[in-house]
């Protein structure tokens, strides 16, 4: 039978994966803590944490897990009469803090979130060190949208994103994977599967192949190093990107 491990507070290491519970569905270990030498190790081995106020850290790694290739993002007809009439902004990492900031905020549905204060403090020293990354979506000056992840090598992990006008969490998802496919990374974790995602190309895979892809691009170099200087772009134009623009 399969128990769950408590992390030691001086050890980086971490259960295999293919350990985890099967209910609830991907719960792997508990306790540890959020420093970015942790992180990183958990991201490299397909593991993530995630947990509310009020419970101990939790570690998961689900299976199957839900990835988008970047150049496979699917754009329906009527997002991209939306992008090609839209007046939206897009930049990456122009403000990491405000968007982390945006995604813990309440939904309609819950008040509850996972994103705690230590939570954001730790992926914004991501942020800081290079790994953490934003896409920020911007209407008349005001930020309306976004979203954040870890990079590592040639993969792109998906962590939440935000929308406070309509398509633009949509918006800032497709700039991502158009950015990503661009810069060479093979591969956005979206860990578990919605509508919203589905619509975009996403597809479950098992978490065998998911930790075979990990282990591998996460140890290439960096396609999206910290400091990357990136200009701002219109929504029209990430519709522009072909297949033949893609770094090799």
């Amino acid at each position: 039978m399969t128990t769950l491990r408590w992390l030691e507070p001086d050890n980086l290491d971490f259960p295999p994966a293919n350990e985890a519970l099967a209910d609830p569905n991907g719960l792997l270990a508990v306790g540890g803590d959020l420093s970015p030498e942790r992180l990183i190790c958990a991201y490299r081995n397909g593991i993530f944490p995630w947990y509310e106020v009020g419970q101990p850290l939790l570690w998961w790694s689900p299976d199957p897990r839900t990835v988008v290739a970047p150049q496979g993002i699917h754009i329906s007809r009527s997002m991209r009469r939306f992008l090609r009439r839209s007046d939206f902004i897009i930049t990456f990492d122009r403000d990491f803090p405000a968007v982390i900031r945006a995604c813990a905020e309440p939904r309609d549905y819950t008040d509850a979130t996972w994103i705690t204060p230590s939570m954001q403090r730790a992926y914004i020293e991501l942020h800081r060190g290079g790994h953490a990354h934003s896409v920020e979506v911007w209407q008349a000056g005001e930020l309306v949208g976004g979203l954040y992840g870890v990079g590592l090598g040639k993969a792109f992990f998906g962590e939440s994103m935000f929308s406070r006008r309509s398509n633009a969490s949509k918006t800032a998802f497709i700039a991502l994977a158009q950015h990503l496919h661009r810069l060479g990374c093979e591969l956005i974790d979206c860990q578990m599967p919605t509508d919203h995602l589905n619509s975009l190309g996403a597809v479950e895979i098992p978490r065998g192949d998911f930790l075979r892809q990990v282990r591998l691009l996460s140890q290439q170099p960096a396609c999206w190093p910290g400091g990357m200087e990136i200009e701002a772009v219109g929504a029209a134009s990430i519709l522009e990107i072909s297949t033949s623009e893609a770094v090799k």
